[in-house]
């Protein structure tokens, strides 16, 4: 396995990250795939600004426009500084033009597990299940580095879906934290349970909200997923997202939607 093959981006230092062709995106072999720049953005959040006793809350991301596979500078900043809460903010620039933009809201840990509870069914678990061939429609690099489960019964607008991958997220001086790693992955929901074929339809997403009650722990991934798509043009998708041990919040993308011509 060559260098390249081992991570989705090379640290260069002073912000500037050189994408390997693993971050290859689905709609067109020029482009990166956003999931793993997100993974990334949280990546340098946890590098520049690192905070005991503080968790992620919300990761708010947009993107911006067309993500280049190109080189990179990510620029870090504290929007809102606190003891208890803080907002923070990661930007991906290509070639002089803002790309992607990540808001982040952290907050004070405490002890409230004689509290803790949530209401969502458990999702079954990744072992014991086949590997998945249903994200073969998809191209690109980043796609063809996943593993995928899927649990029986999937159909067009509704699936529940296990992912990870073996490729580390950075490579070079610096190595992401396990999230970062885990977040990296979360905007295949999409991809996940589309409700018509991309070669007849486009339905990118132009953000993604997670929202976590638990920290997750990898490497695994579990997207228990719904897609809606309305009569102008828009659409949503909506995840239930898992680790190995439960539910640890919610992922919803919107959806811009248009046929193939």
């Amino acid at each position: 396995m060559t260098e390249d093959a081992r991570h989705y981006f090379t640290a260069l230092g002073e912000g500037r990250y050189q994408p390997t062709e693993h971050v290859q995106g689905a709609w067109s072999p020029e482009e990166q795939h956003v999931a793993p720049v997100i993974g990334l953005l949280l990546h340098t959040l946890e590098l520049n600004h690192p905070r005991e006793g503080l968790q992620w809350a919300r990761l708010s991301v947009d993107i911006l426009g067309f993500i280049r596979r190109e080189e990179m500078t990510v620029t870090t900043r504290v929007l809102r500084p606190g003891r208890t809460i803080e907002l923070l903010e990661a930007g991906v620039e290509i070639g002089g033009r803002a790309a992607v933009r990540l808001t982040a809201w952290r907050l004070v840990q405490g002890d409230t597990a004689q509290v803790a509870a949530d209401e969502e069914p458990e999702l079954p678990g990744p072992d014991g299940l086949e590997p998945w061939a249903g994200m073969s429609h998809w191209g690109g690099g980043f796609i063809r580095s996943l593993d995928f489960r899927s649990v029986p019964g999937a159909r067009a607008g509704r699936g529940r879906t296990w992912v990870r991958t073996s490729v580390a997220l950075v490579g070079g001086a610096e190595q992401a934290s396990a999230l970062a790693s885990w977040v990296g992955l979360l905007d295949t929901a999409n991809g996940t349970a589309g409700r018509e074929a991309p070669r007849d339809w486009l339905y990118p997403n132009v953000d993604l909200t997670l929202h976590l009650h638990r920290i997750p722990e990898g490497p695994w991934v579990g997207l228990d997923t719904r897609v809606a798509w309305g009569p102008t043009g828009v659409g949503q998708t909506s995840s239930v997202v898992h680790d190995a041990q439960g539910p640890v919040g919610t992922v919803v993308q919107a959806l811009t939607l248009r046929p193939v011509t």
